[in-house]
């Protein structure tokens, strides 16, 4: 296994992807990115980190293209999604539910969204881990992030 510093120093969203960001999913995507930064364990297989990402979606597949730490092309790593349609949307809809509830309730009723929410997200994250252990070493927050990233991207 490589050695070096196996992290995420860099990440960027295709926006050509995104068709467009309401203010909570943009909020969501900043706190990603920022606590994804702040601590991360990636370690693709065969590679030396740090390492600078793009997240993309192609033909209903995730693409992570990974360069190094100076900004050189390394690898892109392509995972199907098709079996992340269900996670992604019930996703959706809980954050949409959470959102709607926080508006109009404050704090009143969130906890039970907010814990639902939580179990989507988790899954999700263990799903991704699953599905990428062969290609990527990642921690589960780590995999947490990515996933909400990977949300981001699924907005139409």
């Amino acid at each position: 296994m490589a050695m070096g510093d196996p992290r995420i120093i860099a990440v960027a969203l295709d926006e050509g992807t995104i068709i467009r960001r309401s203010a909570d999913v943009e909020q969501e995507r900043k706190i990603a990115i920022f606590d994804l930064l702040e601590g991360n364990h990636f370690q693709p297989a065969g590679h030396d980190g740090p390492f600078r990402i793009l997240l993309r979606v192609e033909d209903n597949r995730l693409a992570i293209d990974l360069k190094d730490e100076a900004d050189a092309p390394l690898e892109t790593i392509r995972l199907g999604l098709a079996r992340f349609r269900r996670p992604i949307r019930d996703y959706f809809a809980i954050c949409d539910s959470y959102f709607k509830a926080v508006r109009s309730n404050g704090a009143k009723g969130i906890e039970p969204i907010d814990m639902a929410r939580r179990a989507i997200h988790n899954e999700a994250a263990e799903l991704l881990q699953s599905c990428l252990e062969d290609r990527i070493e990642m921690d589960f927050d780590t995999a947490r992030r990515l996933f909400t990233l990977i949300c981001v991207l699924h907005i139409k």
